[in-house]
């Protein structure tokens, strides 16, 4: 039925006009206390066997929202009611500021993905915390905020850029993360490199710490699926050395050539970000060196590509504790989380693991054992 009513509706609107429009529904929506009521027991049925322990958290599942889709937490009761068992805000800036201009956000429908060089529009960092401070949560939910650099502030000066974010958000983090890899940001990426990821990432946990005394805020960096295997694995050994809580893999890619494009030409030549379907194996294949090179040391979360309770599957398998999806929800809609969780609780089932747990990096162990 949604499929149906994306190509007759949606596919004709402006993609970020949809986008608008999908989430006023969804906000109206968890106003309405027996409508609220019924779309959770309809869209996010709960399974006992995948109920997970992660950064600290117990989750009714593994499945969670990536960021980009709710910047400035205005949607986490809707999106928790939808059946995302964590939703990870943002990626939310020091300074407000409008993004880059309109159009910024496309379809590419034939390869399942999008494309986004939205710039990260956000409210800013004061006005999120302020939102999450005054925020009476209707269904309760895991809350991540993901931070980035503002785009005015000069790369030699974005350590205080995120810092000033942290101290504003910390407090109200489940788990905070670091975004140095939107290709939507001019310099963002160069944060990537160690030499500049190790000050940025130190004093971060520091700011956090300092904000917040009666509890460790779980802090995780982002990273690109463009990064060579070697900057992939100094990124890992480096997030051991500081003793971050996790790193999250990957990001959208600049990549275009050999990912089997078959869209308008004139589509894929937007610049920006890709997300969806063609960024699923090298984002698989990171998530997999990562875990290699880590172990269960520090969480995994796996993000890129999943369309399904397979793709989900095999992120668990490959090392990820956790794993988020953004760009098939606006293909699948509101019945899409509902689904993973009821094919995630099937093979899990049907496998040799008695526990969620248990399968996380599974394939790796195999191989080892």
């Amino acid at each position: 039925m949604y499929r149906l009513f994306f190509a007759l509706f949606f596919r004709r609107m402006d993609a970020e006009k949809a986008h608008h429009l999908a989430f006023r529904w969804i906000q109206l929506a968890v106003r309405i206390p027996v409508l609220r009521t019924f779309l959770a027991a309809a869209l996010a049925p709960r399974y006992k066997e995948l109920r997970t322990e992660a950064l600290g958290r117990p989750m009714h599942g593994p499945f969670g929202l990536a960021a980009g889709f709710d910047k400035n937490a205005v949607a986490i009761d809707g999106m928790t009611m939808l059946g995302f068992d964590h939703v990870e805000i943002g990626t939310v800036t020091a300074q407000p500021q409008p993004g880059n201009p309109k159009k910024r956000l496309f379809r590419l429908v034939p390869d399942r993905a999008l494309i986004n060089r939205m710039g990260f529009n956000n409210d800013g960092s004061a006005s999120v915390a302020a939102r999450l401070a005054a925020r009476n949560p209707v269904f309760p939910a895991t809350v991540g905020v993901n931070i980035g650099k503002t785009k005015v502030v000069p790369e030699d000066e974005a350590t205080a850029d995120y810092v000033t974010s942290t101290e504003r958000l910390a407090r109200h983090a489940d788990y905070l993360v670091v975004n140095v890899s939107s290709p939507n940001t001019p310099g963002l990426r160069n944060l990537q490199a160690v030499d500049h990821l190790r000050p940025l990432l130190t004093a971060v946990r520091e700011a956090a710490d300092r904000m917040v005394t009666d509890r460790r805020v779980p802090l995780l960096v982002k990273i690109a699926p463009d990064l060579a295997d070697a900057d992939v694995d100094a990124v890992a050994d480096l997030a051991v050395e500081l003793g971050l809580d996790g790193i999250i893999a990957t990001n959208t890619t600049i990549a275009r050539e050999g990912l089997g494009l078959t869209s308008d030409p004139a589509l894929i030549a937007e610049t920006g970000g890709l997300s969806g379907a063609p960024v699923k194996e090298r984002s698989l294949e990171v998530l997999r060196r990562l875990y290699a090179r880590v172990g269960d040391t520090i969480t995994l979360i796996g993000v890129g590509g999943i369309e399904n309770a397979e793709d989900a599957w095999q992120r668990i398998l490959a090392g990820a504790t956790l794993v988020q999806g953004y760009s098939a929800f606006i293909y699948q809609g509101p019945f899409w989380c509902r689904a993973v969780h009821k094919g995630l609780a099937a093979r899990l089932r049907n496998s040799p693991y008695a526990t969620l747990a248990e399968a996380v990096g599974a394939e790796h162990k195999k191989v080892t054992a």
